[in-house]
């Protein structure tokens, strides 16, 4: 579904990410690791074309994206939730949720049921203002705007990062069930080691921009993580 071959990427002239390749079959669900200021978050950034430039190939079903503004690659089927959110206070939960409408590639618009199901809160307060929500509401408001751009693929920048348990609970069931009973594709950065090991399929690990370690969940042993993780 996706697939990255020797990517760096750059902001201005300083390459941030090095030789970065990984692949992401359909239906799976990858969680990319790392300690603050390694490169994740720049990792999803270079997906959606938000850095300077980059070399190397990227690919989104068969479809070569690394020379496309990030709208077509919206359009081709990338979903994408910021870290900070990024949501609109003064628009409502509606206002927010249709805004996803426009990156849709087949034209249609409303709200697709799947947003709503997906947060029946947001279903419920479709007319409240949106910087009336808490932290965590506002998450899964953003969660469900980018669910509205009818994604193939959609990127989680540290979606449980400062939520309240009982929301992050419900981050975390929302994404379980859009992998792995609706089959949307999911690559999501993590700090919580706990909710990596529940939802991914596979992990890498990156450290100063570079991949150091890869491979199916199972194999992220706790050496691994006092090695790449820890403070």
């Amino acid at each position: 579904m996706l697939e990255m071959a020797s990517v760096t990427a750059f902001y201005g002239k300083t390459p941030t990410l090095h030789d970065i390749s990984l692949t992401v079959g359909k239906g799976e669900c990858l969680c990319v690791l790392g300690r603050n200021g390694v490169g994740k978050s720049t990792l999803l950034r270079t997906i959606m074309g938000l850095v300077t430039s980059m070399t190397g190939k990227l690919t989104v079903d068969r479809r070569s994206l690394e020379g496309s503004p990030t709208y077509l690659r919206a359009k081709a089927g990338l979903g994408y939730v910021p870290q900070g959110r990024r949501i609109l206070g003064k628009f409502t939960v509606r206002q927010n949720l249709e805004l996803g409408t426009f990156a849709r590639d087949d034209g249609r618009g409303g709200i697709p049921e799947t947003c709503l199901a997906s947060f029946p809160y947001l279903a419920e307060n479709l007319n409240k203002r949106a910087g009336l929500l808490s932290g965590g509401q506002q998450q899964q408001l953003a969660i469900a705007r980018a669910l509205a751009t009818n994604p193939k693929i959609l990127l989680l920048d540290e979606p449980t990062e400062g939520i309240q348990p009982n929301i992050v609970a419900d981050i975390r069931n929302a994404m379980r069930h859009l992998n792995r009973d609706l089959g949307l594709t999911l690559i999501l950065t993590e700090q919580h080691i706990k909710i990596a090991r529940e939802l991914a399929d596979a992990f890498l690990i990156l450290d100063v921009g570079r991949v150091v370690a890869e491979g199916p969940i199972a194999d992220l042993s706790d050496s691994l993580i006092k090695e790449h993780l820890t403070i």
